[in-house]
């Protein structure tokens, strides 16, 4: 039975659907007025594979994320640009489906957006105004009374009369309280603005999730996700704007994906070690990034690092290296006793860290009978196979994955490998193979020698079995540059 870690009781529940055989799954997606950045990518992959799992276990899955854009940031960066801020939210909305697809990211069911939905944010506003949880401030802005909502701080454990007393910026005079939030901000000159019954304005962030997740699943949904700095006070926010417009629950499990850090520091644009989907995929396959994210536990921070990516390469490379030379298909039969391991894995709160230890466990196996028993072989390679699927992962040709691979473009002594995809290239590689194979069937094992260090110096790994040379591949970046020199 599937449990999950719910943020707002703090301990693993079992998960029950508010309607049999159908999940709502809400989560925050970006705001779009920049590339999509590694943290990004977790929040993507993690949910991705959330919702691959409820569908793989039959349910009804309605997945919504949504898109912002409108907001401070994405205006202020339009002004910069000297461009529309329809634009640029195009454009990078545009890049944020290329990189989601670059990682095997399938598209949520549902994506609304903002400016797509001020109808129904200006609605929420006004149920909020008329019970007295939202007033207008002396500048014009509409306010939510967070004194008002008695439950305020369950999600994030926070005290209101501690943050109050902790409140240390400037006061906003407009508003009642220093805690209470925007919901409708009055129009500055040359600001995109909609007409609303306070005036041209635009929306606050906090409220647009808020309507565009009650619109998409209606007042009371099953899950609500995001990453772990959302918590307070976007979450808590959300919560408190729902719950006093509906008079409903709002949601049953709240989930949260831990940070994600580089070399042990927490990523910022000022420390200067801040990635982009787009810088990363430069270096690494998508497919290793998105193995990088699964191997460890959602809720866990997540060390970003070049050798923590050269290690995803390596073992993904192990595990189709397990599946090379096997011919299995997705409807051969499957084992059953690693199918099952799998799914008390994920069952545990989606630990997709030891789901990947099951596919290692079977790999090795795998590669224990590939010659003894060819059809229990099949059997396991399908199994393989079929799990990796579950992850989005395993879905490539093991032969091409083996013989292809991605290097930093810095590494300029490796840039023969970036044209691993040139057909003359591989041609000249299996003529030296077969070249090799008839100076050892002459025992003429020096000239063999000669032509295996020779292309292993020009980045070609040869895999060789008893009865000769099996396949050749582009090594990892740790294979070859472990100290990453």
């Amino acid at each position: 039975m599937l449990k999950i870690y719910n943020t707002l009781t703090r301990k693993k529940e079992l998960f029950q659907p508010r309607v049999a055989g159908k999940v709502g799954l809400y989560v925050c997606g970006m705001t779009v007025y920049d590339y999509c950045h590694i943290g990004h990518a977790r929040v993507m992959v993690v949910f991705d594979t959330v919702a691959r799992y409820f569908r793989h276990q039959g349910y009804e899955l309605t997945y919504v994320r949504n898109i912002t854009d409108i907001d401070d940031k994405i205006i202020q960066r339009a002004i910069e640009n000297g461009e529309d801020y329809g634009t640029l939210t195009e454009r990078f909305i545009d890049a944020m489906h290329e990189d989601e697809r670059a990682l095997a990211v399938l598209p949520p069911d549902l994506e609304p957006r903002a400016t797509q939905s001020i109808d129904a944010i200006i609605a929420m506003i006004k149920t909020l105004v008329a019970k007295d949880l939202a007033y207008v401030g002396s500048n014009g802005d509409v306010f939510y009374a967070v004194n008002q909502f008695k439950g305020y701080g369950q999600l994030s454990g926070k005290n209101l009369d501690d943050l109050q007393a902790g409140e240390r910026v400037g006061v906003d005079m407009a508003k009642r309280n220093p805690m209470d939030f925007v919901l409708w901000k009055m129009a500055k000159a040359n600001e995109p603005a909609w007409e609303s019954p306070w005036g041209l304005g635009r929306p606050g962030w906090h409220i647009e999730c808020s309507a565009m997740s009650t619109c998409c699943l209606g007042n009371h949904f099953d899950i609500h996700g995001g990453g772990m700095d959302l918590q307070f006070p976007h979450h808590e926010n959300e919560i408190a704007q729902s719950e006093g417009a509906t008079g409903e629950k709002f949601v049953n499990v709240w989930m949260h994906n831990g940070f994600v850090r580089v070399d042990d520091e927490k990523m910022s644009k000022s420390l200067g070690n801040f990635f982009t989907v787009r810088e990363v995929l430069q270096r690494y396959r998508p497919e290793a990034i998105r193995f990088f994210i699964l191997s460890s536990h959602y809720r866990s921070p997540l060390n970003y690092s070049d050798e923590q990516l050269n290690d995803a390469e390596a073992a993904l490379t192990r595990l189709y290296r397990a599946l090379n030379e096997v011919k299995s298909v997705f409807n051969e039969t499957v084992d059953e006793s690693y199918i099952t391991r799998f799914k008390q894995a994920m069952d545990d709160d989606f630990n997709t860290r030891v789901a990947l230890s099951v596919l290692f466990g079977l790999a090795k196996e795998l590669n224990k009978i590939k010659e003894a028993d060819p059809h229990k072989a099949c059997a396991l390679a399908a199994t393989l196979k079929y799990l990796g699927g579950l992850l989005g992962i395993l879905q490539n040709d093991p032969e091409s994955h083996l013989k292809t691979g991605i290097v930093s473009q810095s590494t300029s002594e490796f840039t023969k490998w970036l044209i691993h995809d040139d057909e003359q290239f591989k041609k000249d590689i299996e003529k030296q193979i077969e070249e090799r194979r008839n100076a050892k069937k002459a025992k003429d094992w020096a000239r063999a020698d000669w032509i295996r260090n020779s292309l292993k110096d020009s980045g070609v790994i040869l895999e060789d079995a008893p009865d000769g040379t099996t396949s050749w591949r582009i090594p990892t970046r740790m294979e070859v540059d472990p100290y990453g020199k």
